[in-house]
């Protein structure tokens, strides 16, 4: 009875241990991908992001998260992974590279726009040290983070932390895309931001999401630092917190 019990409390001590990543002193780079299961162009470069499931670099080198936007919803189908704040994201880009318009699939690699994977081009790749991330999601949903930045800005950064779903499928009967069985990886499910505040050269900030289940429950954490007066990420890292097939 007591090798049970002291069984049964190691079980449940390891179910609530708090996931941990940080990211390299060199930059991770973070390529975002805008996307929607209205948009009939969408699917193929959604097939080339699900590769980097398979990366040796995820989450070392590489940091996917794929946006949703809802500007194609009127088409007949309504993307339910899209969110009006993704498409102000995507607009807000828009407007940092002086860009008439928005479109999908559209790629941001850290916080430029990218039009790389149209023509098969390899992703750029930035040479420096620029500090280390970390991060750690505890069970009531908390990521807390710290960033040791190589060289410290009087400008002060902001966490930027997305949960995201993997193997999400999606049978759609209306729109550009009728009849198709849609898979989506790295789609971002929960997407927040927060100040950071310093303390004896190190930046430290927090976020908290709502709790979620069934399909909406998420496979993996995304989190990157940008500077308060920019958009364009400095260093970024992440992981699963699901178990992987």
């Amino acid at each position: 009875m007591v090798i049970c019990v002291t069984c049964l409390t190691a079980t449940r001590v390891a179910a609530v241990e708090p996931f941990k990543f940080e990211s390299g002193q060199a930059p991770a780079t973070l390529i975002e991908l805008f996307t929607s299961e209205g948009c009939s162009s969408c699917p193929p470069a959604e097939k080339w992001f699900s590769k980097f499931k398979t990366d040796p670099g995820l989450w070392k080198t590489i940091v996917p998260a794929a946006f949703h936007v809802d500007y194609w919803d009127h088409l007949g189908w309504s993307d339910r992974f899209a969110k009006a704040e993704f498409t102000e994201r995507q607009r807000h880009y828009g407007s940092a590279w002086r860009s008439d318009s928005v479109y999908t699939p559209g790629f941001a690699v850290d916080g430029n726009e990218w039009k790389g994977w149209f023509n098969g081009s390899s992703l750029p790749h930035r040479d420096a040290r620029v500090g280390i991330l970390r991060i750690t999601l505890t069970p009531d949903n908390t990521v807390t983070a710290t960033f040791n930045p190589e060289q410290p800005s009087a400008r002060g950064y902001v966490l930027q932390t997305a949960l995201l779903g993997s193997d999400r499928e999606s049978n759609i009967l209306r729109g550009e895309n009728t009849g198709r069985k849609l898979r989506h990886d790295f789609v971002v499910l929960q997407f927040s931001s927060a100040p950071m505040t310093s303390r004896d050269a190190q930046w430290s900030g927090a976020v908290t999401f709502q709790s979620a289940a069934g399909p909406n429950k998420p496979d993996a954490i995304a989190a990157w630092v940008i500077p308060a007066d920019g958009y364009q990420p400095i260093q970024a890292t992440g992981g699963w917190i699901q178990k992987q097939p």
